[in-house]
């Protein structure tokens, strides 16, 4: 009886998550303009996103700031969790509680307060696209952080060690030993980084440009608006971006289980 109630949970909760999911990606192959109405197979939403001038900028604009965001904070976050690991104690518990601030802080405080103190106390305009980096730096670096600091933990301290005490610099025993051992928490902590930046919209509202526009901003704004076309393509753009994920952790899936099996194969 406990196992089929944790079944049916389970499902209940599976279908409650991906079910809107997939109702919008078939609607995205309708064309029609609401959904729960009935329509025709068509391709024409995708069309309209792929050939949209508007929408293609919008697009490739989000994934720029996406991934520039989460190559400084993934060097950020890495950087400052191998620096606190090798700290002492009361440096570890002081970084470790002022890291979770910006993780439990609400977004639109952060995004509030970067935009008071670029844009307003130093005068910084907008239209730099630094108020906007920083912002998705300071949301997305505590989190890379956090990813990091646990293979730090489950990293054998020997290893690096003994690069010292066989002539390597602490520099060259970093860059060899150190980092290919992190590399699953950095990877981790990088496509959670770009996750989060294409997912913000709060911090994007206070600090973009007024000419640039996030695919969250953009969505929030169009859909306040009356252009069907670019509705319906949205949903494209939803079921394009929901595909690209699933495919990505299956990736990491399958590239972590090849990993953990080679090691396996060299132990033996």
């Amino acid at each position: 009886m406990k196992k089929l109630i944790g079944f049916i949970v389970i499902v209940f909760g599976l279908v409650f998550i991906y079910a809107p999911i997939i109702i919008l990606a078939v609607y995205s192959f309708l064309d029609t303009p609401n959904i729960g109405a009935a329509g025709n197979f068509t391709l024409d939403n995708y069309i309209t996103l792929f050939t949209t001038e508007e929408l293609s900028q919008m697009i490739w604009g989000t994934v720029i700031l996406a991934l520039v965001s989460a190559v400084i904070s993934t060097f950020l976050g890495t950087i400052g969790a191998i620096g606190t690991y090798y700290s002492r104690r009361r440096t570890q518990a002081f970084v470790n509680t002022v890291n979770q601030v910006p993780v439990v802080n609400a977004d639109v405080v952060t995004g509030f307060s970067i935009c008071i103190l670029l844009v307003i106390l130093f005068g910084m305009s907008k239209e730099t696209f630094f108020p906007l980096v920083v912002g998705h730096v300071t949301m997305c670096t505590p989190f890379v952080y956090l990813s990091v600091l646990p293979k730090l933990k489950q990293m054998d301290q020997s290893i690096y060690e003994a690069a010292l005490d066989l002539g390597a610099s602490p520099a060259h025993a970093l860059m060899s030993v150190v980092i290919p051992q992190l590399a699953g928490g950095i990877i981790s902590g990088f496509m959670l980084a770009v996750t989060l930046s294409l997912d913000d919209y709060f911090i994007a509202t206070y600090t973009k440009p007024a000419t640039f526009d996030t695919i969250s901003t953009y969505v929030v704004n169009a859909t306040r608006g009356s252009h069907t076309e670019i509705k319906t393509a949205l949903w494209a753009l939803s079921t394009v971006i929901f595909v690209l994920v699933v495919l990505i952790v299956i990736g990491m899936n399958l590239f972590s289980d090849n990993k953990e099996g080679k090691e396996k194969m060299q132990k033996a």
